[in-house]
């Protein structure tokens, strides 16, 4: 007698998704939150009138006043250390830079060059990896690296100048990354630190840039709206990536990485109608190339793992 397999559905109950693994749900989080990433910039080009540096003070202040009732929720108390403080004001000022340049590159009509950066941030990871914390390269990787790097220095006769917005990008959101690896604190308690650190930089630059309260907000309900809701479309996608971080393998959210850069490179060139030559086109080929072998790598090494653990369970048994 056959047995027919029957797919069980997600359904949503109290707040909570059933009949679903818990690598599933992980899986549809990772997914929503680098899709979300990958469409934001609409969103900033909606903002385009402000100036970067204040959209990103506006975004500091609302994702704060946002994070803070969601940590007393969860009843999760944040560490006083002057150690661990001294790092997250390091942390603070690294992804602060990083949301100015990017929300400039978006609304320059940069955001294809925005998109290399982000393609190319695993790369610094993997090379910082290896400077800082000891970690080895294989072949495959180094061969990634170099292609990575290749592929941006094409950049520069395909734009007309040095890729500085890609680099910078790419760099900063890598040191981030490496300056969080200092802290115990987790993702919602490390952001909020690092948004109640820089708050007081906001609203200083708020107050010196505008003359007036209404000046600051647009002066109408729909910019006012618009730039309240840069807490939420900062702090959604990254509740969502804290949830699909501790549920999934670190192999598959690195793949699941490209979708915001895929997503922004294309809505740069179809939608916004930024230049796409052959030359650039090249260049982005060769990323595409670092990022084939990156995946070849993860699949080999997933692989191997699991032949290892295969391997000692049966000389267990």
């Amino acid at each position: 007698m056959v047995k027919l397999r029957t797919r069980v559905w997600p359904t949503f109950e109290n707040g909570v998704y059933t009949g679903v693994t818990g690598n599933t749900r992980g899986m549809m989080a990772g997914v929503l939150a680098f899709g979300l990433w990958g469409v934001l910039p609409i969103y900033w080009k909606h903002l385009e009138s402000f100036n970067p540096a204040s959209i990103v003070a506006q975004r500091t202040i609302w994702t704060c006043l946002l994070l803070w009732p969601l940590l007393w929720l969860r009843k999760t108390k944040i560490s006083t250390d002057p150690k661990i403080l001294a790092w997250h004001l390091v942390s603070g000022i690294l992804v602060g830079a990083n949301w100015v340049i990017y929300v400039w590159a978006t609304v320059n009509d940069r955001m294809i060059e925005g998109a290399l950066g982000y393609y190319i941030n695993p790369f610094f990871n993997m090379l910082f990896g290896a400077i800082w914390f000891g970690e080895r390269q294989n072949r495959l990787q180094m061969v990634a690296i170099v292609t990575a790097f290749a592929g941006v220095l094409v950049q520069i006769p395909a734009v007309g100048h040095f890729p500085w917005v890609a680099l910078a990008l790419g760099l900063s959101f890598s040191l981030y990354g490496v300056v969080r690896k200092r802290s115990p604190l987790g993702a919602l308690s490390g952001l909020t630190v690092e948004s109640s650190i820089l708050v007081p930089v906001a609203l200083g630059w708020l107050l010196w840039q505008h003359a007036s309260l209404p000046e600051a907000f647009g002066g109408d309900w729909k910019s006012a709206g618009l730039l309240i809701g840069t807490g939420l479309v900062t702090a959604i996608p990254l509740l969502l990536f804290g949830f699909a971080s501790r549920n999934i393998r670190l192999s598959t959210l690195g793949m699941l990485q490209f979708i915001g850069p895929t997503m922004q490179f294309f809505i740069g060139w179809k939608m916004y109608g930024e230049p796409m030559t052959s030359v650039r086109l090249m260049s982005f080929g060769l990323i595409w190339l670092a990022i084939a072998l990156y995946a070849a790598d993860a699949v080999r090494r997933r692989r191997n793992e699991r032949q290892a653990g295969l391997a000692e369970r049966t000389a267990g048994g």
